[in-house]
């Protein structure tokens, strides 16, 4: 059972309801991530706005990638549940691709340098070496998308950070964490 309140859709803030119900409308449900985020109509405006850009970076694979590299370094079962569900329905990746970007890793060269750099980056907290940026260079990656990388992780954390916090309530086909094959 969660540790912090997850109000029902109709028992949200009034200021968290809009976006709530454009979730709904998109998905067809609202996760409780969502309701949780929800309970701060703040936080909810900021990460659905924050989330919202993001969306328009790199393709849903490549994001979809790095939120499962970022949540196996932070070990949280909610978002590798949550995007392992999405990696599979959504993105269409096949379970083997979704195994190996939990490991930091990927079969395609390019989305391997992008999601080895936000396991390093999230691992490390930042201390990356010149070699790591390089390496993420070479791949043909700008620095501009460096910058979207770690804007990615930053909201990838924030989710693991309050999952975790939260012990939400996995509304999703449960993936753990202490389960990498």
């Amino acid at each position: 059972m969660s540790r912090l309140s997850i109000p029902a859709l109709d028992a949200a803030p009034e200021g968290s309801k809009p976006t709530l119900e454009a979730v709904n409308k998109q998905l067809g449900v609202v996760p409780n991530l969502f309701r949780l985020i929800g309970s701060s109509p703040a936080a909810l405006t900021g990460f659905a706005s924050f989330q919202g850009a993001l969306a328009k970076t790199f393709d849903v694979k490549t994001r979809e990638r790095i939120a499962l590299a970022v949540a196996q370094v932070n070990g949280c079962d909610y978002c590798l549940s949550a995007h392992t569900y999405l990696g599979l329905n959504l993105a269409k990746m096949s379970p083997e691709e979704i195994m190996l970007n939990r490991q930091g890793a990927s079969s395609d060269a390019r989305a391997h340098a992008l999601v080895a750099f936000a396991a390093k980056v999230a691992r490390d907290r930042g201390h990356v070496s010149e070699a790591d940026i390089k390496a993420v260079r070479d791949a043909g990656v700008s620095d501009a998308q460096i910058v979207e990388v770690v804007a990615l992780i930053a909201e990838s954390t924030f989710t693991n950070l309050l999952n975790e916090i939260a012990k939400t309530d996995i509304d999703f086909p449960i993936v753990r964490a202490t389960e990498l094959a």
